[in-house]
């Protein structure tokens, strides 16, 4: 690491040294940070080159639910390259039975909420993949891709690779392929284009991206086609929003979910010693002033887990009319959903006091079981 940044690293430290670091993982013992002007240019920079692309960055997750201007233009979303960039594949994820017949790279952060979604979906249907971990501070891993948010999905179709981008089209298109795998992935993205509001291009919808590709359907699957729809958007318009207010409550819970992230996204293992505790420290204190700001934009209550509990107890009432799962006997693709978006704050104390103050508790570790049975495998016949 430069000189220069271990300086400014050093000066964030100097900054927060009302937090104590006894052993690894960092625990913070003070309940406020200063918000001095000095620090004011040290959350400038790390929204810009860090708050922005961690886990719950502000970015990914208003700009899924923003809608387009008046003056909109229609895109193609089918992006091919002819090879994989060369980067360096974290893990790979092989699962045995897998008859996808897919070659797939999954490119992103460990605990972003959309990413957990299509890991998910990839783990309960059975289909291998392998995985990238982008770096959330250089994110050298995607310097090849216009598409600048995770997740990422290249999947080899021929001599080409398709680029798929947002969660919902990534699961709505491979779901598609799977209910009928005579057609091609390809022509399938094809259904799914992209509106570029003209005066701000970083603006993009993704049409259709709830919606299967298949035949037609009898009425009764068409209302549970609807139904399965509504509640997936749910998962990415409101449940969403309630996680950023309370993983990153106050300074210690935030600096406590950052060492999580460390851990679970083996940071130790990618970033270097300065790197990782730059991207705690700096990530904590920056997502810990955003989720102030997205509680009051989202309207959530002043005891920001009400808000969080109260989302959750929908989404389960509504599941015990439909018995073990919300699909039913067996997940539908807003039971992978709402599973994948919780799981990404598993390791946080709101994940635990969640299960303690609501009746979630069965649904989330039934399904944790059947993704990690694989248990929406296809055999091959």
């Amino acid at each position: 690491m430069s000189f220069v940044l271990r300086r400014r690293f050093s000066s964030i430290l100097y900054e927060l040294k009302k937090c104590t670091i006894n052993n690894y993982p960092i625990r913070c013992k003070s309940t406020s940070f200063s918000t001095g002007r000095t620090n004011k240019n040290y959350i400038k920079a790390a929204i810009a080159g860090l708050g922005f692309s961690t886990g719950y960055t502000l970015i990914n997750v208003t700009n899924n639910s923003e809608s387009t201007s008046d003056n909109p233009s229609v895109i193609n979303s089918n992006i091919t390259t002819s090879s994989l960039p060369k980067v360096e594949v974290s893990r790979q994820i092989k699962i045995p039975g897998d008859s996808s017949c897919l070659n797939i790279t999954l490119f992103q952060y460990t605990t972003c909420p959309f990413c957990c979604k299509v890991r998910a979906f990839l783990d309960y249907y059975g289909i291998s993949y392998n995985i990238v971990e982008v770096n959330p501070v250089l994110r050298q891993q995607i310097k090849w891709s216009q598409y600048k948010k995770v997740p990422i999905l290249l999947v080899q179709t021929g001599d080409e690779y398709l680029q798929l981008n947002d969660s919902s089209m990534i699961i709505s298109s491979l779901a598609s392929y799977l209910k009928d795998r005579r057609t091609d992935l390809k022509n399938i993205t094809q259904s799914y284009p992209a509106i570029v509001d003209k005066k701000n291009p970083k603006k993009i919808e993704i049409l259709n991206k709830y919606f299967i590709m298949q035949g037609s359907l009898e009425e009764s699957e068409l209302l549970k086609d609807k139904e399965e729809r509504k509640w997936r958007q749910w998962a990415d318009d409101v449940l969403v929003h309630t996680l950023s207010p309370n993983v990153y409550r106050t300074p210690k819970e935030a600096l406590e979910a950052f060492n999580w992230f460390s851990e679970i996204g083996e940071w130790d293992k990618l970033f270097s010693i300065w790197e990782r505790l730059l991207i705690i420290y700096v990530g904590a204190y920056a997502m810990w002033l955003i989720g102030k700001r997205l509680k009051n934009r989202h309207n959530l209550k002043d005891n920001v887990r009400e808000s969080l509990y109260d989302e959750c107890n929908k989404w389960i009432n509504e599941v015990n009319k439909r018995g073990q799962f919300f699909g039913g006997t067996s997940p539908c693709l807003a039971d992978l959903a709402v599973y994948g978006v919780l799981s990404s704050i598993e390791g946080c104390l709101a994940f635990k006091e969640l299960l303690l103050n609501t009746k979630i508790s069965k649904w989330y570790y039934d399904m944790k079981k059947v993704v990690c049975d694989h248990a929406g495998i296809t055999p091959l016949h």
